[in-house]
């Protein structure tokens, strides 16, 4: 195979990753045009096209999905052999991609995230925030951070939390005006504030716990929220009832801006983990990102 039918390849396969000629081309670190002059090219070469291109988007023909389906392996395989040899040194190197959910990212990636870059500054690090819970292998990741209770048993998992708990809170301005809350039942005679999940999903049923019985509860309020930093923000002015993750409250409660009740019938369940396939061996940048959160976690 001659060099430039290399780089063809290469851009193509680019293209199809990143899903969009702009984003390909600063991650080739060539011009838009130059790009598309190259698939052209090489779509000329093999007599058929292979990217379908709108003035927003960019996805693979049906010949595209299956050249590329031949490719990703290959490629693949070329970057391990070249993460291999990077390896030898003291500094790892290659691209490494990361899914994480916004309130993971919050508490995991940003602490670390200026140390690392420091420490590996020859891994070209990618993290996609997202809560929309996207498949890893789908969506070409090389690693997730996700809750354990919804991890595909067929994942590597590495616990980086300890067990979660859910907290029920509400401003004391709030409370001045409305009793506090003895039982879950109770919540229906409040202004509770409702979360969507993303992507216009259902709203969250409030799970509650205590000794063998478990149960949700529909709650009512006048504001739905799909972020959880909106959510303390509407329960510290004083909106309504919140329920989240413990340790996002936390802060607030011992400073006196957030009260916690209910705690009795507040559920545990598993903390988060970071979690990747086993198809193969870790990379080396996988490796060290592990070994950097769990030394800082």
């Amino acid at each position: 195979m001659r060099g430039t039918e290399f780089s063809e390849l290469r851009a193509f396969a680019t293209i199809v990753e990143e899903g969009s000629f702009v984003r390909a081309a600063a991650r080739l670190r060539i011009s838009p045009p130059a790009l598309s002059q190259t698939i052209r090219g090489l779509e000329e070469r093999v007599g058929v096209r292979l990217l379908n291109r709108t003035t927003r988007s960019v996805s693979p023909t049906a010949a595209g999905e299956t050249l590329f389906a031949r490719l990703a392996p290959a490629f693949s395989e070329l970057e391990g052999a070249v993460a291999d040899a990077h390896a030898s040194r003291d500094r790892p190197a290659g691209s490494l991609r990361i899914n994480v959910p916004r309130i993971a990212a919050m508490r995991f990636i940003v602490p670390i995230l200026g140390d690392f870059r420091r420490a590996y500054p020859d891994i070209a690090l990618t993290i996609i925030v997202d809560d929309m819970l996207t498949d890893i292998v789908e969506g070409r990741f090389d690693a997730g951070i996700r809750l354990g209770e919804r991890l595909h048993k067929d994942m590597v998992a590495v616990k980086l939390s300890g067990e979660l708990e859910m907290a029920a809170v509400a401003a004391p301005s709030y409370l001045e005006d409305h009793p506090m809350p003895r039982h879950p039942a109770d919540l229906h005679h409040h202004q509770c504030i409702n979360f969507q999940w993303p992507g216009g999903g259902n709203i969250y049923r409030w799970e509650f716990a205590r000794g063998q019985r478990a149960f949700e509860i529909a709650v009512n309020g006048g504001l739905t929220v799909n972020d959880t930093e909106l959510m303390i923000r509407a329960a510290l002015d004083g909106i309504g009832v919140a329920y989240m993750l413990d340790y996002q409250v936390r802060p607030w409660i011992e400073a006196g801006k957030l009260i916690r009740f209910l705690e009795a019938w507040s559920p545990r369940f598993p903390g988060f983990y970071l979690y990747h396939t086993s198809s193969r061996q870790v990379p080396p940048a996988l490796r060290v990102f592990i070994d950097f959160l769990l030394a800082r976690r």
